[in-house]
């Protein structure tokens, strides 16, 4: 069992209340997913339950942890940068329990993730493994950990579609605890079966957190109708409050003019209506309390508002965006062979996605795309890539980043769109290193549209905005008018954004899918 007591976070910075009072208990079988927007506290959360040293640097914290003989493994968002810099198998042999493990044993683990148990003597550099490739070395090692409480924080960024259906089978037949943080909602979907929603309401003044022991659609099904239902019941509670205040008031009206009008020559009059006018007051007091116990309107944490690209950024159905030829592709240090005969021709505003294995070079492939593209004059390209840092200063803030005029009018246009995206005011004076992957990821997308941009290079787009910011994200680069070149695995992305979908294996990119 784990069990949370009486936790408070908050922000050294801003002194931000990130959670407040909150209680959890996990058992044996419980898959808990953490969801909520970008910037909220999920992998902070996480940390403190692993290790509260983790955020000491940034976050007051006040609580209890109770976990008895639980065993925790823990999967961050990203790979520390000391770890990079080991091989595979000093990875590996870091882990103490790696050394009781028989061949037999370490094979199973390996074959769970279709690889053979080489990889673990391999003397690859960890930082020159594809981002879905370290996450399948990362889940490993937690595995030969023996644990009880699997905490994964994104275990579902960069991984193939294979791997996320591997990582779906892991989830629903672990025996003990599952926490994990993920913005693929049909992994969400297809495991959760407990929903731990962190918001920030009011402007992101107050905090406010909900548990709910249901599978994920259906929390935001009851969730969406609850909602409803308080808000009906609060509009029909301020229309039956509109009619008694008038009734009032004109009652009122009518006793306070008799009281003027009264003759001094007729005080049992007066007496009457003094005491009329008492009571009239005393049901005005009664009303008043009343009306403190009236149904609230919900307040709800809304989903990012923004819009990408305009008129400009259309381009006409036979105009050729790119017509891309590779007749090799090759690792970064020339010394593997990738793909060859690489074709790849896109026209007008059409909308692909490039798929394929871990490792298959995909992101490779991108930036040798992005190179052609953004050399171009006749488009305007703009380029997400994988690692936000290879385009971000994590030194400067959102608003510097974004400001390339240095003009107040154009400072001020620059935080209202970052106010939509649901940036704070002190958020928008925060380092960029300071941010959540989710945020940086809007800080991205905000200088593509701020660019004019008419093509979009894109790296999992969607890998970083939470499941209920990944409908937003989808329906505005759906409704994007001009070219979108991505490499995704997001499942609802593919289906619901792009018109054509390339698998990426040796032989070069096969269509398996034309919608357009």
């Amino acid at each position: 069992m784990l069990q949370i007591k009486k936790l408070n976070l908050t922000h050294k910075k801003d002194l931000r209340v990130i959670l407040e009072d909150f209680n959890l208990v996990l058992n044996d079988g419980d898959k808990a997913v953490i969801i909520g927007e970008e910037g909220n506290g999920k992998s902070t959360l996480m940390k403190w339950i692993y290790n509260p040293s983790l955020i000491e640097s940034y976050v007051e914290a006040e609580g209890e942890k109770v976990s008895g003989r639980e065993r925790f493994g823990y999967l961050p968002q990203e790979m520390p940068e000391e770890d990079k810099q080991k091989t595979i198998y000093e990875y590996f042999s870091e882990e103490e329990l790696f050394w009781n493990k028989t061949p037999r044993e370490l094979a199973v683990i390996a074959g769970k993730f279709g690889m053979t148990t080489e990889l673990f003597y391999s003397e690859q550099k960890m930082g020159s493994l594809s981002g879905g490739e370290r996450v399948k070395v990362s889940l490993m090692r937690i595995f030969i950990q023996d644990v009880t409480v699997l905490l994964l924080d994104e275990p579902s960024n960069d991984i193939d579609i294979a791997t996320l259906e591997l990582l779906e089978k892991i989830i629903n037949s672990w025996e003990h605890i599952v926490l994990f943080i993920s913005h693929d909602e049909t992994l969400i979907e297809r495991t959760a079966n407990m929903v731990i929603h962190i918001e920030q309401i009011m402007r992101k003044t107050k905090a406010r957190y909900t548990v709910a022991k249901l599978p994920y659609k259906r929390y935001i099904e009851e969730r969406l109708h609850k909602f409803k239902r308080q808000e009906q019941q609060a509009l029909h509670d301020r229309k039956e409050k509109k009619i008694r205040d008038e009734k009032y008031r004109k009652i009122l009206q009518r006793v306070n003019s008799a009281l003027e009008n009264c003759s001094r020559q007729d005080p049992a009059t007066a007496k009457n209506l003094k005491d009329k006018m008492h009571t009239v007051k005393s049901i005005g007091r009664r009303f008043e309390k009343e009306d403190a116990h009236m149904t609230e309107m919900p307040e709800q944490e809304e989903a990012i508002f923004f819009k990408l690209g305009d008129k400009n950024a259309y381009i006409p159905a036979g105009k050729t965006v790119i017509a891309f030829e590779l007749s090799t592709l090759m690792t970064l240090d020339n010394k593997k062979t990738l793909a060859e005969n690489i074709n790849l021709k896109i026209k007008g505003g059409e909308k692909i996605c490039i798929v394929g294995a871990n490792g298959a070079g995909k992101t490779t492939l991108l930036r040798k795309i992005a190179e052609e593209l953004l050399s171009r004059k006749d488009i305007k390209a703009e380029y997400m890539p994988q690692n936000y840092e290879d385009i971000l200063n994590p030194a400067v803030t959102p608003v510097d980043f974004l400001d390339k005029s240095k003009d107040k009018e154009e400072r001020t246009r620059i935080r209202t769109y970052l106010g939509s995206l649901k940036f704070t005011a002190d958020e928008m004076e925060h380092p960029i290193q300071e941010l959540s992957g989710g945020q940086k990821a809007k800080v991205l997308l905000l200088n593509m549209s701020l660019s004019g941009a008419n093509v979009l290079i894109l790296d999992e787009p969607t890998r970083n905005f939470s499941p209920l910011s990944g409908p937003v994200i989808r329906k505005m680069l759906r409704e994007f008018p001009g070219a979108v070149i991505s490499i995704s695995h997001d499942r609802k992305y593919i289906d619901e954004v792009c018109d054509k979908v390339y698998e990426l294996n040796s032989n070069g990119l096969q269509l398996l899918n034309d919608r357009a």
